[in-house]
């Protein structure tokens, strides 16, 4: 009866053992809440984002790697920079589209150039 009693202790000493080493390098299992997007020590300018703003752009670190709402929020932020430039685009490529048409019209509506050119 004494040995089982000293093996079942030995046994609680070892699982107390491996669990306070499990909590001390897998963390005790609380999840912090998401930081708001303007809580973010993430830094990116109320600007447009240019290259280098992206090349510069750091995480903090944490056990596993990056906060994941830091990278989300950077990631949200230069989608949405995208979505805007290539709307911007679309709009230009549409206007050069109508402004050479309008050029052709008007130099249909002119007729042969008879090589006049007025003073600058």
């Amino acid at each position: 009866m004494g040995t089982a009693l000293v093996y079942v202790l030995v046994l609680a000493v070892v699982a107390g053992l491996v669990f306070v080493l499990a909590a001390a390098v897998f963390g005790r299992g609380e999840e912090l809440a998401p930081l708001a997007p303007d809580a973010t020590p993430t830094r990116l300018p109320a600007r447009e984002v240019s290259a280098a703003d992206v090349r510069e752009l750091r995480f903090q670190q944490v056990v596993r790697g990056y906060r994941m709402a830091e990278v989300d929020w950077a990631l949200d932020r230069l989608a949405g920079e995208l979505d805007r430039l290539r709307g911007d685009r679309h709009e230009l490529a549409e206007r050069v589209v109508r402004l050479e048409a309008t050029i052709a019209r008007m130099r249909a509506e002119e007729g042969p150039d008879d090589g006049y050119r007025p003073e600058p």
